[in-house]
């Protein structure tokens, strides 16, 4: 009989050990927010492939649309001989992307890749070289996007040195004490210290952190963020990758700060599973690079639309957008109740529609983050039955990403073995 443990060993001794995994839990099938791994144990998962299921695992709808595409071919490369699906799916992101302005887009494979052609359109437009990101943030493993990513360990350690002409400032964040006039004092110090804005790009920032800690970017921040590019010529990327497609209560995050980005990310929730991303942006700043200069042979795979296509149908017809916010409200009443009993240990808990997260600390105090008990938590949680996965910079969050289709018996049920994991702990 095949295990857990000799696939676990199996896997340490094929694959190499920076491509880690969270708990030796090999998965055999997985529908909507359940998972069987492969010695017929059931699992509730709160991860949904880091919020990439935000349509629940094996939709009958993407299910159906992908073996549809299979049979009728699986790839021919977008950029040589192109089909109907991709043009379908760039017209609908095109217009589900906030703001009035005509929008184009391009597809790739990841979210990195989406990361590193904004940066690329960015440039090619601006005719500048200057990134601006924000510490916590995260764009990506590639060079370029762990040089914009503001956490060291474990994405940049020991991979350096990283791109030039990209700067850091700090993230608002009321719970640590960092105000939005702190955070943008400091982006303005960055233009007379280190590089004058006539020489910026780009400025990116996520409207949700995600590995960050899922700290929401205040709306009037981001709201002066985008005064301040119209001032200087700078464009605003959003970086929507895994806050996008339903995930917050709106189709995509930033629509709660009321602002248009000249760039846009989207991949994880982009097609239920399937590997795709896709940049989208003002019509004219995406047609700035030349034909060819953007790409990929995977990019729009026709599997990969077709899902796409699929997902959008299933955000409109169950409407799951909406059902985000109840699905945060759900989990917050669990957490709320948890937070009163441990606030000694629970420093924060708050969501952003179905972006729920819980901050550990010790002794209730915000400057004494608790990354061990995170961390033993998401490993009871594996042994119970739990898919739980962890972020933030200090190590110190348990971040809920539940499929948007989740039932409210199978949120009270894992919530159940959440409360068992940690009074057992504690």
């Amino acid at each position: 009989m095949t295990t857990n443990a000799n696939l676990q060993e199996r896997k340490v001794a094929a694959i190499a050990r920076g491509q880690g995994n969270m708990a030796p839990v090999y998965v055999e099938r997985a529908v909507n927010a359940e998972v069987w791994d492969v010695e017929g144990k059931r699992h509730i998962d709160f991860g949904a492939g880091i919020a990439v299921c935000n349509t629940g695992h094996s939709h009958p709808k993407v299910v159906a649309a992908v073996k549809e595409q299979v049979e009728r071919f699986s790839h021919t490369c977008v950029m040589v001989s192109p089909y109907e699906s991709a043009v379908t799916l760039a017209e609908k992101l095109n217009e589900a992307a906030p703001g009035n302005t005509p929008k184009k887009s391009i597809f790739i494979t990841t979210g990195a890749e989406a990361v590193e052609n904004c940066v690329k359109i960015a440039r090619a437009y601006t005719g500048r070289s200057g990134i601006i990101a924000f510490n916590g943030g995260f764009h990506g493993r590639t060079n370029m996007t762990m040089g914009l990513t503001g956490k060291v360990a474990p994405y940049k350690a020991g991979f350096g040195p990283f791109p030039n002409e990209i700067y850091h400032v700090a993230f608002p964040n009321e719970y640590h004490g960092v105000t939005i006039e702190q955070s943008l004092e400091e982006l303005k110090m960055r233009f007379t210290c280190d590089i004058e804005p006539s020489r910026v790009a780009a400025i990116i920032i996520e409207p949700v952190q995600g590995e960050g800690g899922f700290y929401q970017a205040p709306a009037e921040f981001l709201q002066a963020l985008r005064t301040l590019c119209d001032e200087h010529g700078i464009l605003l990327i959003l970086d929507e990758i895994q806050s996008g497609f339903g995930r917050t209560g709106k189709m995509f995050a930033h629509e709660h700060a009321g602002v248009e980005a000249d760039l846009m990310t989207a991949a994880k929730g982009i097609a239920g599973g399937f590997p795709l991303a896709a940049v989208v942006g003002k019509a004219d700043i995406m047609d700035a690079p030349l034909p060819g200069g953007l790409g990929g042979t995977y990019g729009g795979s026709p599997v990969g639309c077709a899902a796409g296509l699929a997902v959008f149908d299933v955000i409109e017809e169950e409407k799951l957008v909406d059902r985000a916010v109840a699905v945060g409200e759900r989990f917050m009443t669990h957490l709320k109740d948890i937070q009163a009993e441990y606030p000694q240990l629970v420093g924060n808990v708050r969501n952003t529609g179905a972006m729920i997260a819980m901050e550990f600390v010790n002794d209730g105090e915000t400057s004494k983050p608790n990354p061990e008990l995170t961390k033993a938590l998401t490993a009871k949680a594996a042994e119970k039955g739990l898919i739980l996965l962890s972020c933030g910079i200090r190590g110190n969050v348990i971040r809920f990403l539940p499929a948007l289709t989740i039932e409210m018996e199978i949120i009270d049920e894992g919530m159940t073995v959440f409360k068992e994991c940690l009074k057992e702990l504690v």
